[in-house]
């Protein structure tokens, strides 16, 4: 299962009701590339795959396909704001190890 934190949810709810038209959910997907092999994504969706695992977050739909399940059991999605920056946060417990700037990885 894929877990969202409580302000992960409200950031991602913020932005989904500034587009217009306004999808029904989030995508999070593993996709390949970077110098560790794979990467996160989160796109906006207005339709799941019909194999797609869905979450309901307070409100919040979250799709995640099949493939991407693989690698994103028992990770949890956190929105971080600090003094460099803010973002979206993974917390995955099949990463093996991460390139040197953080944004991919390997299990």
């Amino acid at each position: 299962m894929v877990e969202m934190t409580d302000t992960a949810v409200n950031k991602v709810k913020e932005i989904l009701d500034s587009q217009e038209p306004k999808p029904t959910g989030l995508r999070i997907s593993v996709v390949g590339g970077g110098c560790s092999g794979f990467n996160y994504s989160m796109a906006f969706e207005s339709t799941p795959g019909l194999l797609d695992k869905i979450y309901d977050f307070s409100g919040l739909k979250v799709y995640v396909d099949q493939a991407s399940m693989l690698y994103l059991e028992g990770a949890s999605v956190d929105y971080v704001e600090t003094l460099e920056g803010s973002g979206f946060k993974f917390n995955n417990p099949n990463v093996r190890n991460t390139c040197g700037c953080g944004s991919s990885f390997s299990a």
